[in-house]
């Protein structure tokens, strides 16, 4: 056989292909390849087959597999053995390494079992490749996903995402805390954004199952109160990232739990949690103090006596306070010392003037993203000050409905920016 009308597995099984190859030399060499081309991943630069590759490399284990059925005549005993190794321990290997490699979705990897008995028992017998369970959007959730746990291969699953699922209830969270508690003991993620017919007793039950959590997102859950929380923070003593976000049965209750409780707390989203006053948050900012990530977004009740606090937030590199109406330069001054942050949204606070931005951009040199949207009181001597202290940083700078700053080029923002990437003026 010669190069030209090489297959993608004998390319694989002979070795002749590196996995790691660019698609321009598979190509060249071995047309027959098609579709089945390489993809560069730009976080690591290191270059994949993609996903196309599997579905001829699983059609090439499908058709050795009817051959040997078959039986046909003009295979000879060595060319037998031959093919049985292959089955046996070759495929097993590349399927390991390609798996490893380009982390296919979970519905992908479920449909290769059905290939071979051989390449079955490989990817069975891989706990790395059963780590998660995603049901995200899906109907019928809490039905498949006691089904999935009823498989002994997802008896170490570390992420399950239940995001706006449809189907999950208290009921299957009770029948996983009855049933299924030896497959949680070492889950660290738990996503039920979205799912509104989860109540505290639902928490009760899966927490209880989860002692290991690290990462409790419910986001826009309104039957959640503090009742739920005080089983999450009673069941549960690992969690560095929790969103509460929309929970708007929460109160200052829920806050003093936590703090209490999650004093190694790194990423808290409290978003329109409309309950929580001054109080509650004060306590968050005083013993919380490794925060890296605060949402208070549509929170405008609190006031410069908490946002003063955010000065014990040393490590904080996200802080969202966007509709903070009662945010004065006062209370910039604080966050001015936060010295690690990164992302800052000010969007429709709409008492901050040039005083508080010029604090921020004097203080806070990191900075990557910037929303002023909806000030009006603040003029180019903040923009001014920004290019000086910040200008080999910021990539994202909202100006958009700040009257007292001037419409630009893109050749003058450059100037003032030459990082930027996205800026929003006068739209």
């Amino acid at each position: 056989m010669v190069d030209s009308e090489k297959t993608c597995t004998d390319v694989l099984y002979e070795g002749s292909c590196d996995i790691l190859d660019c698609k321009q030399k598979c190509y060249a060499k071995y047309p027959k390849l098609g579709h089945a081309s390489c993809i560069l991943s730009p976080s690591t630069g290191a270059k994949h087959c993609d996903g196309a590759l599997f579905s001829i490399f699983a059609s090439q284990c499908e058709k050795e597999t009817r051959k040997k059925k078959m039986g046909e005549s003009n295979i000879t005993m060595q060319q037998q053995q031959q093919q049985q190794l292959w089955s046996r321990e070759t495929v097993p290997k590349v399927m390991k390494i390609i798996s490893s490699t380009l982390r296919l979705p979970q519905r992908d990897i479920i449909s290769l079992l059905l290939v071979s008995s051989s390449l079955n028992h490989t990817l069975i017998t891989s706990p790395s490749l059963w780590l998660v369970l995603d049901f995200h959007e899906m109907n019928n959730a809490g039905d498949r996903l006691l089904a999935a746990l009823s498989l002994a291969r997802y008896n170490n699953v570390k992420n399950i995402i239940l995001e706006f699922a449809q189907g999950i209830e208290d009921k299957h969270l009770g029948v996983i805390r009855n049933q299924f508690s030896g497959s949680l003991k070492n889950l660290e993620h738990l996503n039920l954004n979205g799912c509104q017919k989860i109540s505290d007793s639902g928490i009760e039950a899966i927490t209880k199952a989860a002692p290991s959590l690290k990462i409790f997102s419910i986001y826009w859950n309104v039957r959640v109160t503090d009742v739920g929380v005080s089983h999450l923070v009673k069941n549960c003593k690992h969690i560095v990232d929790l969103n509460l976000s929309g929970c708007k049965g929460i109160s200052d209750k829920s806050l003093q739990m936590i703090s209490e409780s999650y004093q190694h707390l790194e990423s808290l989203d409290i978003t329109r949690c409309v309950k929580i006053t001054d109080g509650g948050l004060q306590r968050v900012m005083v013993k919380c103090s490794g925060l890296k990530s605060l949402n208070l977004y549509a929170l405008s009740s609190f006031t410069d006596v908490v946002y003063k606090k955010l000065l014990h937030l040393a490590h904080l590199r996200f802080l969202d306070l966007c509709g903070a109406q009662n945010l004065s330069d006062d209370g910039l001054l604080s966050i001015a010392k936060c010295k690690n942050i990164r992302t800052l949204n000010l969007t429709w606070c709409v008492r901050v003037t040039d005083v508080g931005v010029i604090a921020i951009a004097q203080g806070c040199t990191s900075l990557e993203y910037l929303s002023l949207f909806g000030i009006v009181g603040i003029t180019d001597k903040c923009l001014e000050a920004l290019s000086k202290f910040c200008s080999n940083t910021i990539t994202t700078l909202d100006v958009n409905g700040c009257i007292g700053i001037k419409k630009r080029s893109r050749e003058e923002l450059l100037q003032l920016f030459p990082y930027v990437r996205c800026f929003k003026v006068h739209s």
